[in-house]
């Protein structure tokens, strides 16, 4: 992973994640990474919107709410992610 992707990701983390339609699901709190590739497999999401609470995401061994990398479709003042790709 080089410099770059490390300061990618340190930008993501506070950032408000919101879905393409606009909805609010909460922020940025951590990433997962693949340890072996250094590839960002996972968003942890903190302060959860009562809507994202109600959907039945992935969660860590903590009961944070994980969301996948893959979803992301722009980054920006938010990350936006679509929605389908994670229900």
């Amino acid at each position: 992973m080089g410099e770059e992707d490390k300061k990618f990701s340190k930008e993501l983390i506070g950032k408000t994640v919101v879905s393409k339609t606009g909805k609010r699901f909460g922020e940025v709190g951590d990433l997962i990474f693949e340890t072996r590739s250094g590839e960002l497999i996972h968003i942890i999401l903190r302060n959860p919107t009562t809507y994202t609470q109600k959907l039945e995401l992935e969660k860590d061994s903590e009961g944070n709410i994980l969301i996948p990398f893959s979803a992301v479709i722009a980054t920006g003042d938010f990350l936006v992610i679509a929605e389908e790709d994670i229900i």
